[in-house]
């Protein structure tokens, strides 16, 4: 039996209005990518102006790629973000540096080492973000991965990677995630959101914990 129900985070924001929007169908975090070569990637003056207008209770997640240590910190003193996002080959020692939780992506396509190794590596990570790309590449690639093949750890896991409405609700009944993150699967093209794929993935997400 399902005991708590699956938190979402909405990845790549890079307007106010989907934002918002996202809030206002009860998102529990948004993601702003501060990531070299993105599609959605936004500038920390922009991506700070949509903070100021997010009301509290709502998670605010900085995207970063293999930063040196002086842009995280700007980048926290900008955004004031309440979770670091790394998506590089960050150590457990880097990641840990900034007085910040953190989540650490786990490039799942072609993955070598176990997830229990990983899991035990990052064991100060908040939550192991599984995504669907290929270690080196991008994320927010829209590719999926054996949801079913997901070890049971003993570490909050965050399913992300190709999922839509279509099959969000799947993923969740086969891999019991903590939390689902998509970008792509809400847009209408990169960094665009789209109203009526938003409303859906929510309501996938929702049908999926009962």
């Amino acid at each position: 039996m399902k005991l708590q129900r699956t938190r979402i985070k909405f990845c790549g924001m890079t307007r106010a209005e989907d934002a918002l929007a996202a809030v206002a169908l009860g998102v529990d975090a948004l993601g702003f990518v501060f990531v070299p070569g993105s599609p959605r990637r936004v500038g920390l003056d922009a991506a700070a102006a949509i903070r100021c207008q997010l009301p509290p209770l709502v998670s605010v997640v900085a995207l970063l790629r293999n930063p040196d240590s002086e842009e995280v910190r700007e980048t926290i003193e900008a955004l004031r973000p309440e979770l670091l996002q790394f998506h590089g080959e960050e150590t457990p020692q880097f990641c840990a540096a900034f007085g910040l939780p953190y989540l650490k992506v786990v490039a799942m396509r072609g993955l070598q080492q176990p997830l229990a190794d990983i899991a035990r590596d990052y064991a100060g990570a908040a939550a192991l973000l599984l995504d669907g790309h290929a270690p080196g590449e991008l994320g927010g690639q829209g590719k999926v991965f054996d949801w079913a093949g997901i070890a049971d750890l003993d570490k909050p896991l965050i399913l992300a990677g190709g999922l839509n409405s279509d099959n969000v609700a799947t993923a969740i009944r086969l891999a019991h995630p903590f939390a689902v993150d998509v970008s792509s699967g809400i847009e209408s093209k990169p960094g665009i959101k789209d109203s009526g794929k938003m409303e859906a993935f929510v309501q996938q997400v929702r049908n999926a914990d009962f």
